[in-house]
């Protein structure tokens, strides 16, 4: 986890953060926003499943430095508001320009010269009430959650670009939800790799079997070629 922390910083997840949460904070703080939410992430990478999980980090000190305890994360979380939801998302692009930039890029030599994105809903389960959750199905309990990746065999499991909380009663191929999620989709690229800008690659994006498979984009027609 020490590495990730440190590639947080190297591609400048952490300052972009910061930035980009500067403003909702009355004073200067003990642990810096972006600090703590790179934190998080790191301890979800190594499995966390809740905020109580970034303990795994601040049991190091030795190792990891002072670690956000849990309250601090909680108050991280409830100071990201719409509109800071959308700077955080512009943050996490330019780490990713950077990272790409720097030799983690896929290979579109690989791949045809387009870029392999997958979008698929999948069911988490909640074993106690939950805001938002809902009967699914599969007469199970939680959410349905939809999510896009970006194929590459060489990460296990894709490259994450953006996902949607769904509750668990929302349909797979629901269109609406599908518009939502291409449009997060895209902002999460870096902008040398959206539609639109010369030299970018094609994009094909590759649904459930219902939706199917295009490279060009219906949800919005007229606005951008996929």
């Amino acid at each position: 986890m020490s590495m990730l922390r440190e590639l947080a910083e190297f591609v400048g997840l952490t300052r972009f953060v910061t930035q980009a949460l500067a403003d909702t904070y009355r004073g200067p703080w003990l642990h810096s926003p972006g600090q703590v939410f790179a934190d998080q992430a790191c301890a979800i990478a190594d499995g966390a499943t809740s905020t109580s999980g970034i303990a795994v980090l601040r049991d190091r000190p030795q190792l990891h430095g002072a670690v956000a305890s849990q309250p601090t994360v909680w108050r991280l979380v409830d100071r990201i508001d719409e509109q800071h939801l959308g700077l955080v998302r512009q943050a996490r692009a330019k780490a990713r320009e950077r990272a790409w930039q720097a030799g983690a890029a896929p290979d579109l030599e690989a791949t045809g010269g387009y870029l392999h994105i997958d979008f698929d809903a999948t069911i988490t389960i909640a074993h106690s009430e939950k805001s938002g959750a809902a009967p699914t199905w599969k007469k199970s309990f939680g959410f349905h959650p939809l999510h896009s990746y970006l194929d590459r065999p060489e990460i296990s499991g894709g490259e994450s670009l953006a996902g949607i909380l769904r509750p668990g009663n929302a349909g797979s191929n629901t269109i609406a939800d599908h518009k939502t999620l291409l449009d997060l989709t895209l902002e999460a690229l870096p902008e040398s790799y959206r539609p639109g800008v010369d030299g970018a690659p094609e994009i094909l994006l590759r649904n459930g079997p219902r939706l199917g498979t295009s490279r060009t984009s219906s949800f919005h027609p007229g606005k951008r070629s996929i």
